[in-house]
């Protein structure tokens, strides 16, 4: 998979909807109803009843490319892993549970309350010396532990320790790709485990659980590293059917376009990091007046790479719905 996101040309572009996929699935285990299409859309355009949800999802984005260009400065810590925490509840639901602060009272999971709660995580006191552990564990290379393993450890850590008032799954999930990239396991962020984690949500609580309450640390990382193979396959196969389409695309129907060829693979290239459009942002895009936009976009239309979406004459909403399917092929589940 690795290899597959260094050979494939431009590959950035494909790495952005790698990243909207992962923001949708790490959010719709927190209960948020928000698909990729709604992701792609502008706020305006967004049901005022979905808001919330598609806000959170944004700041899921925000935090991922933030804290990957942080990489640069800082390794996996604590001080990361706040600036991460802020920035997912800054400006949505979570906005008054502490962003960037590590709670300063008890909390749990599961039930009503602290009485019939699933789980009990340590006490608000032990916080700072749990996450300082944590923190030296992620970057001690003197150990022998192969990365992966390494990986599911903290995972399961830091859910354990649930150091936040709110976003503790989204922050745990997040890391898991930080972690990867920053020891060089990854190149570019193409492996997120949260569609994995999403498709076997029980198994997923259940084996976080049984490694805490017997002591079955084997068995989570099992199910773990199962995720990371399975979503390796799946990051492969979506290399291989983008490399079709775009070829598809390229040989049997932009060279239909004569003069026009050039500012067709502009377009195309655009689609690929921004696979929603509509024409006044083509123009700016691609530096054309509006009216150049409107044709390109109708010609892609007949070539049957766009959709239109809206129905309207005026407002017009365009899809390149045959490449954002390609992210939302179904990843196995675990039976």
């Amino acid at each position: 998979m690795n290899a597959y996101s260094q050979l494939i040309p431009d590959v950035d572009f494909f790495i952005k909807m790698h990243i909207r996929k992962e923001a949708t699935q790490s959010c719709r285990i927190e209960g948020t109803q928000t698909n990729m299409e709604d992701i792609l859309q502008k706020s305006e355009n967004i049901n005022p009843e979905k808001r919330d949800d598609w806000q959170e999802v944004q700041n899921y984005i925000f935090a991922m490319n933030h804290s990957i260009a942080e990489l640069n400065k800082l390794p996996v810590s604590t001080r990361l892993i706040k600036k991460i925490h802020k920035i997912l509840l800054s400006g949505s639901r979570g906005k008054n549970k502490q962003p960037g602060e590590y709670r300063k009272s008890q909390n749990w999971i599961g039930g009503a309350s602290l009485n019939d709660a699933v789980f009990i995580p340590p006490h608000h006191d032990e916080i700072n010396e749990l996450m300082s552990d944590l923190e030296k564990f992620l970057n001690d290379e003197n150990d022998k532990l192969p990365l992966l393993i390494k990986a599911g450890i903290s995972h399961y850590q830091f859910e354990t320790i649930h150091p936040f008032l709110d976003g503790n799954g989204r922050v745990g999930r997040l890391l898991i790709t930080l972690y990867l990239i920053n020891n060089g396991l990854l190149s570019k962020p193409c492996l997120y485990l949260s569609d994995f984690f999403e498709k076997n949500r029980n198994l997923y609580y259940d084996n976080l659980s049984r490694a805490r309450t017997h002591n079955d640390l084997k068995q989570w990382l099992k199910f773990f590293l199962d995720g990371i193979f399975q979503t390796s396959q799946n990051a492969i196969e979506t290399f291989k059917k983008i490399i079709e389409l775009k070829k598809n695309i390229e040989t049997k129907k932009i060279v239909t376009l004569g003069k026009r060829i050039k500012i067709a693979r502009l377009l195309l290239n655009y689609l690929y990091s921004q696979p929603l459009i509509e024409p006044n942002e083509v123009a700016d895009a691609l530096k054309i007046n509006i009216s150049t936009a409107n044709r390109l976009i109708d010609d892609f239309v007949k070539l049957g790479v766009l959709n239109e979406i809206t129905g309207f004459k005026r407002n017009r909403i365009f899809i390149f719905k045959e490449y954002i399917d390609l992210f939302q092929r179904k990843i196995l589940s675990i039976i």
